[in-house]
């Protein structure tokens, strides 16, 4: 905060252009705030601290609508920290992305007739940092747009040298703890990328295969196994069955003959083996699945790798050199030839897993890898939570969350790719392993050559809530800022990047957790709750939105749909309706600018104020509390919500209405009314500017003079209430929305007059006639007034004299006929409800269907009769 921010507000500026124009006020204020050094954190402050990390968005990636909501609400929570008086730290960065940026770099080097290989490994990695300078981040520019209050001069990347280090030395650490292993096991293999790949990467989706049932053995000795991976058959090493599975219990021992080869494989009996299902027999092959793996190492199974890194069968005779699924048709057509198939099911739908990288099948493999031991470092992350020193929210995520990290297997953490973190371990001529640390020397000599593989971009991007405060390094920002206040992200990668996260900042910070809440978020989803793609046609660049309808109504609208862990809806619509949210904001402060609203002085005491201006701040300050309560339970859809109704139907629609006529009176009234407004205004402003930064930081600097409602206090419930004034208020209200219910049944236009006599003798609100008859446009009853319609409301009166505005008679008529066609459809409906023979038959959909029509009959009947009562006769 720069010293200028301490500064008391200067005299109000009470100009504003008729109209808010958001292109021309985000990109300059922003780089004000920037320049201004709003978002810095110092960790020398004697402020309490509040640290929030950023998701670090992947180099190669934009931003889209995920990113936009999660940056808005962790934005809200920031922007208000900050005004309460907290050390405030948004922590920003970009991960090295690694499988998504090589495929990037790759598909470049592509366009020019070259393979990363013709480039070798050193030219390769170095072309990739030329991309990222030149191309990568551009989301960063994009995170300015929306408004993110992060600190820039903090920015980190998961391959900078500071956090470079921070992974060479918890991988030593952890290797020397015997927490980090090298072993061959079944991993996720993508024959694109030629890398194992972790299970985030992994998306499935239904496919259309095939389910082949297949008989192994002579004789009696046969056994029918079926799989949908045919062409895996040439690695089986056994067949298994369930022990207590009577049909199969003389084969358990035996060897059989497995067809299309020279081999003879035994079967054997294991408990993974479900007996219901299908023949109750599995083919066993441990290099190519990873139940088979388990089922192997129980056993003391070979296990056969029949397939290499591209997926092409290396396994000798006649398959060798063709691809998986050529050869799965091959084998199949050959079984067949032999009278081994016993049945064939096409299609068959299955769950497939792909890379989410590049959309291919992956395919199981078992591949010599480094692997992280998880056992105690998740209990550790379990207990964190057990405990209470970590809050999930909701709530009910934290089943899910044990779920996982108490079944949670060892981790492979090593990749076969170039970009990325290189294993620190080096291997010597004579099968020497040294692991090196940062300050270690590296080994020299003929012979030494460092592992070719590179770390899971998880196990940096594990590391993030204290790499980025200079671990490990005892820095000041890592003694001020960690742990981190909360993390916000979805519930999506609940199971990995935050268990990862839970898991190395327990180890590395002595047990201290790196944060104290986990607030987690649904998805992003269109307007009808589908997942958004650009496969579905209903993907959304948020960028679009900004231009046209301004950042701080994509920002209300996301907002506004955020309840903890539940997906969010969102249509263009609805940001429509916010940019006017934005607008009603921007035209309530500009009339009570050019109407003399200040926030000069002192405000008056109660017994000076009006009951409307006593019912206003009563009112303000119970939103004050609540929305302070909700933001404490991540609540952005109710707070949202309550601030929307709070400012549009309450201080626009009624304050400023019924403020207008003494504004008109003018005198000692209106000059309390005046700063009343102004700190309603003040105080709004504020509470929505978390969420809607932009058009409150214009609109409050207008109205206080003030530098910038970034650095002012928040509001503060004062305690203030006057529930009598809020009573007198509410019936003043019951009053006029009758009145103006009964107006627009008859069908009056909203400008047009009409003579009336109020009675409001013995009401509460009995000194606001002036402002009721504005508000309704209600003229004086002259001579020939005639009442011609009464409406009794609140314990007033109010007599209409509707004989020159409509015609009565024809109005009876009208009604009379809708009257009818209401009655004539709830007859039909309740007919059909009562028909047994219809009611047996119909559909649940149809029944509802007309349960509603009744209901919706009944409506209208009571509400057009009422209309017909409250007509004088014709």
């Amino acid at each position: 905060m720069t010293e200028n921010a301490q500064q008391q507000p200067s005299a109000p500026h009470t100009e504003l252009p008729t109209q808010y124009a958001p292109a021309d006020v985000e990109g300059p204020l922003y780089e004000r705030w920037v320049e201004r050094g709003y978002f810095e954190a110092d960790a020398k402050s004697d402020k309490p601290p509040y640290t929030i990390v950023i998701p670090p968005p992947n180099v190669t990636g934009s931003l889209h609508l995920g990113h936009a909501f999660e940056h808005t609400l962790i934005d809200a929570l920031t922007r208000r920290k900050r005004m309460q008086g907290f050390e405030t730290l948004w922590q920003p960065g970009m991960d090295h992305a690694g499988i998504a940026t090589q495929n990037v770099v790759e598909r470049e080097l592509g366009k020019e007739g070259k393979s990363r290989h013709d480039l070798g490994r050193e030219a390769f990695v170095e072309r990739v940092w030329q991309w990222k300078g030149e191309s990568g981040g551009q989301i960063s520019g994009q995170m300015r747009r929306l408004g993110d209050g992060v600190a820039w001069s903090r920015e980190r990347f998961t391959m900078d040298e500071g956090l470079s280090q921070a992974v060479q030395t918890i991988f030593k650490r952890l290797y020397d703890d015997e927490l980090i292993y090298r072993a061959e096991r079944i991993i996720n293999w993508c024959p694109r990328c030629l890398t194992a790949i972790s299970d985030i990467e992994v998306e499935y989706q239904d496919d259309d295969g095939e389910l082949v049932s297949m008989k192994y053995g002579e004789g009696d000795d046969t056994i029918v196994v079926a799989t949908t991976r045919a062409e895996t058959m040439l690695g089986d090493t056994a067949v298994a069955v369930h022990p207590d599975d009577e049909r199969y219990k003389h084969l358990v021992g035996k060897e059989i003959r497995l067809p299309l080869t020279d081999r003879f494989i035994p079967v054997v009996a294991d408990t993974h083996v479900d007996p219901e299902f299908g023949t109750g027999a599995v083919k066993v092959t441990p290099a190519h699945d990873p139940n088979d793996f388990e089922i192997g190492q129980r056993h003391n199974l070979p296990s056969l790798t029949v397939m290499d890194e591209h997926a092409v069968i290396t396994a000798h005779g006649p398959f060798q050199g063709l691809d998986r699924l050529e050869a799965r048709s091959a084998i199949v057509a050959a079984l067949r030839a032999e009278g081994r198939i016993v049945a064939e099911k096409r299609p068959y739908v299955h769950s497939v897993g792909h890379c989410s990288r590049c959309k291919t099948t992956i395919e199981p493999r078992l591949s010599m890898q480094w692997w992280v031991k998880v056992g105690p470092l998740a209990k550790a992350a379990g207990d964190a939570v057990r405990d209470g020193r970590v809050k999930i929210h909701p709530q009910e995520m934290e089943k899910r969350y044990f779920d996982w990290v108490d079944n949670l297997h060892d981790w492979c953490i090593s990749r076969q790719l170039w970009w990325g973190h290189r294993i620190p371990v080096w291997y010597g001529p004579n099968g020497e392993v040294v692991c090196v640390g940062p300050d270690d020397e590296v080994p020299t000599g003929e012979g030494w050559h460092q592992d070719t593989d590179v770390l899971d971009t998880w196990f940096s991007s594990g590391l993030w809530p204290f790499s980025t405060l200079g671990w490990p390094e005892q820095t000041e920002s890592l003694a001020k800022f960690y742990p981190n206040s909360v993390l916000v992200t979805g519930y999506d990668i609940l199971f990995f990047w935050v268990a990862r996260m839970m898991m190395f900042g327990l180890y590395a910070m002595d047990g201290t957790p790196p944060f104290h809440t986990i607030a987690l978020h649904g998805m992003v989803r269109d307007q009808f709750g589908k997942k958004m793609s650009k496969s579905f046609g209903n993907a959304v660049n948020p960028l679009d939105w900004m231009d046209k309808y301004g950042s701080d109504a994509l920002r209300f609208t996301l907002a506004r749909g955020a309840n903890p862990g539940v997906d969010v809806p969102i249509g263009e619509d609805w940001v429509q309706g916010s940019r006017n949210f934005a607008n009603k904001i921007w035209n309530a402060t500009r009339f009570a600018l050019m109407n003399g609203a200040t926030v000069e002085g002192p405000l008056p005491e109660p017994s000076a104020m009006s009951a409307t201006d006593r019912w206003i701040l009563s009112r303000l300050n119970s939103v004050v509390a609540e929305v302070d309560a909700l933001y404490e339970d991540f609540q952005f859809a109710k707070l949202s919500d309550a601030l929307f109704h709070f400012a549009w139907d309450e201080v626009f629609d009624w304050y400023v209405e019924l403020s207008k006529t003494t504004f008109q009176a003018g005198g000692p009234a209106a000059e309390v009314s005046k700063r009343v407004l102004g700190e309603v205004l003040d105080v709004t402003l504020k509470l929505l500017h978390p969420v809607v930064p932009f058009v409150t930081e214009t609109l409050w600097t207008t109205l206080t003079g003030g530098e910038s409602i970034v650095v002012a206090e928040w509001p503060a419930d004062s305690g203030f209430r006057d529930t009598a004034a809020e009573r007198e208020i509410e019936s003043l209200q019951a009053v006029v929305t009758e009145v103006r219910r009964f107006r627009a049944d008859q069908g009056l236009q909203p400008g047009q007059r009409v003579p009336a006599r109020l009675e409001l003798d013995g009401t509460p609100f009995a000194a606001h006639e002036a402002a009721i008859r504005q508000l309704l446009r209600l003229q004086p009853e002259g001579e020939a007034f005639s009442a011609t319609a009464t409406l009794p409301v609140a314990g007033a009166t109010v007599a209409l004299d509707l004989s020159g505005t409509i015609d009565v008679a024809a109005e009876r008529k009208r009604l009379a006929k809708d009257l009818a066609a209401a009655q004539k459809e709830r007859q039909q409906a309740e007919a059909k409800l009562g028909n047994e023979a219809f009611l047996a038959k119909a559909p649940d959909n149809v029944v509802d269907k007309i349960r509603g029509r009744l209901a919706k009959a009944d409506e209208d009947i009571t509400r057009i009769e009422a209309q017909l009562d409250r007509l004088p006769q014709a």
